[in-house]
C-alpha cells in the first residue's frame, strides 16, 4: 500500500524518513499474510510454536483478543478459512508506532498516511490543522467529506476498493452490503482503525456503536449514498 510521511518543520533529513520506512518494512515482513516467510505465515502454517512467538506478535494477538472482547466479538483476527489475519489492527498500530518514532526524533508537526489511514500530529506547514479528505466510495478520486485534524487518527473501512474483505464473525457467510464506507476519528489511528473494522462488520448498527464510544466519532455511507455521522463528528468537518 502507498505510504506517505510529511514533516512540516525544519530539520528533517533522509535518515529520519529512512527510520520510519524501515520500520514499515519490518512490520510487513513480520505480519504480511502474503509473504511465505513472514512470522504470521509461519504461524498459520504451524511452523512456529506458541512459546516461540516474537514479542510483537504476542502484543498483536493480545490486542486482538482485547478488541474482540470490547466489540462483542465483531472483531476477529481469524478469517473464514480459520487462519490468523490481524491486518485490521496491525495497520493502525504500525502507523501510530511510526508516528511515535518521529516524535522521539524531536518532531511535533507531521502526518503518517498508510493506505488512507492517517495519524496527524501538530499542524501543517501553514500552521493549521491537517486537512484530510474522506473518499467518495461511488466516485473514483472524489471526496465525500473533508475534516481537519490535529493530534488525532483517522481510519476508514469499506468495500468500495477491495470488495467484501470484511465479514461478520457472528455470521461468516453474510455479505456486508448495507454500508460501503465507515470512517472513524479517534485519539490515535490505532484506536480509529480497530474500531472502524469492527463497526463495519456490524453493518448499519456500526455507526451507533461508534456513537457510544468515548473519544471516537464516525461517518458512514450506506449503499444508497446516504451518510450518517455521530453527534460529535461535525466539529472536525472543514
Amino acid at each position: 500500500m502507498p505510504i506517505t510521511v510529511e514533516i512540516a518543520e525544519p530539520g528533517a533529513t533522509e535518515d529520519h524518513f529512512d527510520e520510519v520506512f524501515s520500520y514499515f518494512d519490518y512490520v510487513d515482513n513480520k505480519f504480511s499474510p502474503y509473504k511465505k516467510e513472514s512470522e504470521l505465515a509461519l504461524v498459520n502454517a504451524g511452523s512456529v510454536a506458541a512459546d516461540d512467538l516474537s514479542e510483537d506478535m504476542c502484543v498483536i494477538l493480545d490486542l486482538a483478543e482485547e478488541t474482540k472482547r470490547e466489540t462483542g466479538g465483531y472483531f476477529d483476527v481469524r478469517n473464514r478459512a480459520g487462519f490468523l489475519d490481524p491486518s485490521g489492527l496491525v495497520k493502525g498500530w504500525a502507523i501510530k508506532n511510526a508516528a511515535d518514532i518521529l516524535e522521539r526524533q524531536g518532531f511535533q508537526n507531521f502526518y503518517v498516511d498508510a493506505g488512507g489511514d492517517i495519524e496527524a500530529r501538530g499542524r501543517n506547514e501553514k500552521g493549521e490543522p491537517w486537512t484530510v479528505g474522506i473518499r467518495n466510495p461511488f466516485a473514483s478520486g472524489g471526496i465525500a467529506k473533508t475534516v481537519r485534524l490535529t493530534g488525532r487518527g483517522i481510519a476508514t473501512s469499506g468495500s468500495y476498493e477491495r470488495g467484501n474483505h470484511i465479514y461478520d464473525p457472528h455470521d461468516r457467510q453474510n455479505k456486508l452490503t448495507d454500508i460501503v464506507s465507515l470512517t472513524v476519528i479517534g485519539p490515535n489511528v490505532y484506536e480509529a482503525d480497530r474500531f472502524a473494522t469492527a463497526a463495519f462488520a456490524m453493518g448499519k448498527a456500526g455507526i451507533g456503536f461508534i456513537e457510544k464510544l468515548e473519544g471516537l466519532e464516525g461517518y458512514s455511507i450506506d449503499r444508497g449514498g446516504i451518510a450518517t455521522m455521530t453527534t460529535g463528528f461535525k466539529k472536525y468537518v472543514a
